[in-house]
């Protein structure tokens, strides 16, 4: 069964939510972003996730010293870097889980992910200028050829009407939604989230 992570969470009730309805991860951004959260935010709703749920940091081209700073303060294993990191950024995060994000136009986007050796990749849609959390969706075929460089969790998009989809092209270990399921930057709309959840995770195959 497909996982799910839920990104961009920003308050405990939105937290509670995800959790209550099946999602694996639940995603805390600390980079430039609407759903920025400070440490002290992400540590007071990581301090009350229940067992088996996974909090990932995500960061975009920020010092290993700090990735580690924030992380051992707020409890959170596993890092997604979503900038311009160096594959040696991901070396000198071992003891971490990480997850590196890679921005799609096309096939030719593929062959840097030989260069990097993360636990999973995370492919999200180019647009100029923005990290991620665009609601773009893009060419789910080149996703299902990028299951050749590893595990593959698939972003950009998604929404409850579209993973089922998504999920059946690309075969990903996980989905990871943002935008998708908001009823504002920042804010998860409860029936969105079910839905995303619900959709991708029981498809009926």
């Amino acid at each position: 069964m497909v996982k799910v992570k839920i990104c961009g969470i920003t308050n405990r009730e939105d937290a509670q939510a995800a959790v209550d309805f099946g999602a694996d991860a639940l995603g805390f951004v600390f980079a430039k972003s609407s759903r920025r959260v400070t440490r002290e935010q992400a540590k007071d709703i990581i301090e009350r996730l229940p067992p088996f749920v996974s909090p990932v940091g995500v960061f975009v081209d920020e010092a290993v010293a700090a990735i580690k700073g924030i992380c051992d303060f707020c409890g959170i294993h596993t890092v997604q870097l979503h900038g311009n990191e160096d594959p040696l950024d991901i070396h000198d995060l071992k003891g971490y889980t990480t997850i590196k994000a890679f921005r799609i136009k096309d096939e030719d986007d593929l062959a840097c992910l030989s260069r990097y050796k993360p636990h999973a990749f995370l492919l999200d849609s180019y647009v100029k200028g923005v990290m991620g959390g665009t609601g773009m969706a893009f060419n789910w075929e080149i996703a299902r050829q990028a299951r050749n460089y590893g595990m593959i969790i698939l972003s950009g998009g998604l929404t409850p009407e579209n993973v089922t989809e998504a999920v059946r092209i690309v075969k990903p270990y996980a989905v990871d939604v943002s935008s998708g399921v908001e009823s504002a930057p920042g804010k998860k709309s409860r029936e969105l989230m079910k839905q995303f959840i619900m959709h991708a995770k029981f498809r009926g195959d």
